[in-house]
């Protein structure tokens, strides 16, 4: 089955042919390790996490790297105002962003680069740049010089002033040209360095990642993603580091980028006060409905996160997950594959909504269902389908014991025994009494289904 990815590169869906089909290559920016992830920081991370599931249901084998950067001048500002070492602070924040992310289904990377790990790498493509007259040495900083490169631009489609406003770039005395952007910079005593040619100092961020690509992964790759804010100046500046390195070579064939999250219609900020944190939201919701909420728009276009939608994406679970329960201990058909309309939707561009509407076909199917070989049909493409997605990865009493996390207390053994004591209460006639003992696990946000099968309960 074809996949068809839009490249930001053509600005067009295009086939996607990998360079070598038994080695595709995909690197994705990671985070900057300084503070906690917002839920902008972890739309790419799901996004993504679904597209490499898709090439290596495709491909035999696919390398994935996604980086962290562990040196940055905000993370410089948060060590010096807790008076500790950086490598205190990227410590904590990365471990916590991966746990984060594990919680929201994301997989870790084959290969996750730290930036600090990649200084002579640095040094040594910043020494090619300058042999190249594509970069110089100034005033203890190396820059690269943008007009050197006549396709500077390409990716953003900006003209020349476009691109200075875009970048914000620093006016500073040692430049060429205004639009010429850093590689390196000198530190004080007071900040972390490492010895160079040019003094001791300190990469800039956009370097770090045409280094670890060129190290890990090669001098061309068949994708490279990441937020649309990213779009310019840094994956702008990849390239043109890149491709000047390595003597004109394409640097990456398929670019890809999702778009923003706003919140209630408005731009998270912290001005605002309406940056949502996933650690927070990891209390508030299961990671799995929360990865379903980013998945519930193409990833293409922007997303606007509300509560709402967050209940909405719970609910969305529960029937999935309800499905599988009526399905209950049906074997699954062991020659299970995704469905074909699903493959479809997600080979077209990762559409992930109407891959999830192909889900919920799968589920009605299974609540109508009587013949078991059509169940265990069922029920395989169903689990299948999801995987690939991410989803339904517990089993469905884990799911609905589970709820959002922000339960009175009440365990599974003392829900069993109310629900005993009102199957015997009905028995004995006294509603009243069963109708107590319903009233009361609801006030506890118990939720009863009562069936052929007996009385099964969720949370709510």
């Amino acid at each position: 089955m074809t996949l068809t990815l839009y490249n930001t590169l053509s600005r067009d869906k295009e086939e996607f042919v990998p360079i070598d089909p038994d080695r595709v290559t995909m690197y994705v920016c990671g985070p900057t390790v300084y503070s906690y992830a917002h839920i902008g920081n972890a739309r790419p991370a799901v996004v993504f996490d679904v597209l490499v599931r898709l090439l290596r249901h495709q491909w035999p084998r696919v390398i994935f790297a996604r980086n962290i950067t562990d040196i940055d001048d905000k993370i410089n500002a948060a060590a010096a105002e807790q008076g500790v070492d950086i490598g205190e602070i990227t410590a904590k924040f990365e471990k916590i962003y991966l746990e984060d992310m594990a919680s929201l289904g994301v997989a870790p990377p084959d290969i996750d680069p730290h930036a600090t790990d990649h200084i002579p790498e640095m040094i040594a493509m910043m020494e090619r740049l300058i042999e190249e007259g594509h970069a110089y040495a100034a005033e203890g900083h190396v820059l690269f010089n943008v007009p050197s490169y006549s396709d500077y631009g390409q990716l953003s489609k900006r003209d020349q002033e476009g691109l200075l406003a875009g970048a914000r770039v620093e006016v500073a005395p040692y430049k060429k040209d205004a639009s010429d952007f850093v590689l390196w910079k000198p530190s004080t005593s007071d900040l972390p360095g490492w010895d160079s040619p040019w003094g001791r100092g300190r990469p800039g961020w956009h370097l770090e990642c045409s280094c670890m690509i060129e190290k890990h992964l090669g001098r061309t790759i068949d994708i490279h993603g990441g937020g649309v804010d990213l779009v310019f100046p840094h994956h702008e500046n990849e390239i043109a580091q890149s491709t000047c390195a390595h003597g004109g070579e394409t640097f990456v064939r398929y670019w890809l980028h999702n778009g923003f999250v706003n919140v209630d219609n408005e731009k998270m900020s912290k001005s605002i006060g309406n940056v949502l944190l996933v650690h927070e939201l990891l209390k508030q919701a299961p990671g799995e409905a929360i990865r379903l909420a980013l998945l519930n728009a193409h990833y293409r276009q922007p997303l606007d996160w509300t509560d709402r939608g967050l209940a909405q994406a719970k609910r969305m679970l529960d029937r999935l997950y309800g499905a599988l329960r009526t399905l209950g201990d049906i074997d699954t058909d062991p020659d299970a594959v995704p469905s074909a309309e699903f493959l479809a939707a997600l080979n077209d561009d990762l559409n992930t909504p109407k891959a999830l509407a192909t889900l919920f076909d799968l589920a009605r199917q299974a609540n109508t269902a009587s013949d078991v070989g059509e169940k265990s049909h069922i029920k395989g493409a169903l689990l299948t389908s999801a995987d690939l997605m991410g989803l339904l990865q517990h089993s469905a009493d884990d799911w609905f014991a589970g709820g959002n996390g922000e339960h009175d207390g009440i365990d599974a053994e003392e829900i069993e025994r109310l629900i005993e004591a009102r199957h015997n209460a009905k028995a004995d006639k006294d509603y009243a009494e069963a109708d107590r003992i319903r009233d009361e696990l609801a006030s506890r946000d118990i939720f009863l289904e009562d069936g052929p099968d007996g009385t099964k309960w969720r949370r709510t």
